[in-house]
């Protein structure tokens, strides 16, 4: 399948070039005649998967542009333009060891921002031999065996478990669910979460269907999920166009019941092919950065509002779940650099978790992982739960992770186990 329609032809048209030219000052020095700072955005910019990088690079282009504004970045007293240098991979992982090599070999790069997934084995030697600071936004990629990549924003799948416990808190009717996922790196650890949070809160599991990437027709996936009559319809970790394609089947096919999923992405366009009413309380992970939640104390993204309104002014239609996150990481980027007073890899990982702790922008977080993902590479802390409320995205609440993990923990563990997600059996 193809994202080109939910992305449009001027997303398209920005793909093409992004992925040959770079952003920001596009020169080695700098605006304030010292040198410039080179930041990878290695990730699928066109193809199926496009709806979780290039939006992405949009949002890192307007920190990029506003840190260049604001007269650069200062790390150890030196200033520097941020130059954002992007390369698609097309979620493959033979471009992605290609655009590994350049962006290290050929460009300079301090930093690397990856989506991950599938394409994260082919990169991972490459920048272990460089000692390259990479980050990812699914956790499951870690390992001890990848010491220089880091989860510093999205916290996949383990965040998907708020859902469920506000489901189970909200609507205690809701008994059984049926879970249906694509079959790659991306919906096999989801599953696999989503079963130890509907276990973990009496939800029976009634199926798990996982479909090939190659899908097109979704009428009978869905069909045989809702033979089973299931109170919740969970859409795991689907890529945006089969959340798209799966919630048109269920409204054709008559559900009434509740959806669940990690991201509704372009929810708008679902609306336009399902109606209001449809999706009206569906729940999923990621929430409009206009969201008035988002101006607490608390919450450290500059500027989350202005950021969306920019945003969308911009790329009217092109807002998806990782439109903030690879913005997000540059904000923990920076602060790492500034601590060590220098913007060499293994120097930023050092002050990016020194003290154990980083400012995500949900609130204050943990670096976690070693009991799912065997390092603590990740930062973990508060994640929103977001509703459809009268055709828009609500934040309802916030759920702290570590606080569920502290009494369900070892159900993800062996629901990981059973998969053969963990990272010794992926290993």
């Amino acid at each position: 399948m193809n994202r080109r329609k939910f992305l449009g032809s001027t997303a398209m048209a920005g793909a093409a070039a992004a992925a040959t030219a770079t952003s920001g000052p596009g020169r080695a020095a700098g605006s304030h005649g010292g040198e410039s700072v080179k930041i990878g955005f290695l990730a699928p910019l066109t193809g199926d998967v496009a709806a979780w990088g290039l939006p992405g690079l949009y949002g890192c282009e307007i920190w990029a542009e506003k840190k260049n504004a604001e007269g650069g970045i200062e790390v150890g007293g030196q200033t520097y333009d941020v130059e954002i240098i992007a390369y698609d991979d097309e979620y493959l992982p033979e471009k992605a060891r290609t655009g590994a090599q350049k962006l290290i070999q050929e460009d300079g790069v301090s930093f690397i921002e990856m989506l991950g997934g599938d394409t994260m084995p082919a990169v991972t030697p490459i920048a272990n031999r460089a000692e390259m600071l990479v980050s990812t936004l699914l956790p499951s990629d870690l390992s001890p065996d990848t010491p220089f990549l880091v989860a510093p924003a999205e916290v996949h799948p383990i965040y998907n478990v708020t859902g469920v416990w506000w489901l189970a808190e909200y609507m205690p009717e809701a008994k059984t669910a049926v879970i249906c996922a694509q079959d790659d790196a991306l919906g096999r650890p989801s599953v696999a979460t989503y079963l130890a949070a509907f276990e973990a809160h009496g939800i029976e599991v009634k199926d798990v269907i996982l479909f090939d990437v190659a899908t097109t027709d979704f009428a009978p996936v869905m069909a045989a999920m809702l033979a089973h009559k299931p109170d919740i319809l969970c859409l795991d970790t689907a890529y945006a166009e089969f959340v798209n394609a799966l919630c048109k089947q269920a409204y054709v096919q008559d559900y009434s019941g509740q959806i669940i999923s990690c991201t509704v992405d372009f929810y708008a366009d679902i609306i336009a092919n399902t109606s209001e009413a449809f999706m009206e309380g569906v729940i999923f992970q990621f929430p409009d950065f206009d969201d008035p939640a988002l101006n607490d104390a608390r919450i450290n993204f500059a500027g989350p509002n202005s950021f969306f309104q920019t945003y969308n002014e911009r790329y009217p239609g092109q807002w998806s779940a990782v439109s903030w996150e690879y913005a997000s990481i540059l904000d923990l980027w920076l602060d790492g650099a500034q601590k060590a007073g220098s913007i060499e890899p293994a120097a930023v990982l050092e002050g990016m978790k020194s003290g154990g702790m980083g400012a995500h922008a949900f609130g204050e977080a943990q670096w976690w992982g070693k009991d799912l993902f065997g390092i603590d590479n990740a930062l973990v802390g508060n994640w929103p739960v977001v509703q459809i409320q009268n055709g828009k995205a609500v934040i309802v609440e916030f759920k702290n992770i570590p606080d569920w993990w502290s009494e369900f923990g070892e159900v993800v563990i062996k629901r990981f186990e059973e998969m053969g997600e963990m990272w010794y059996q992926r290993a």
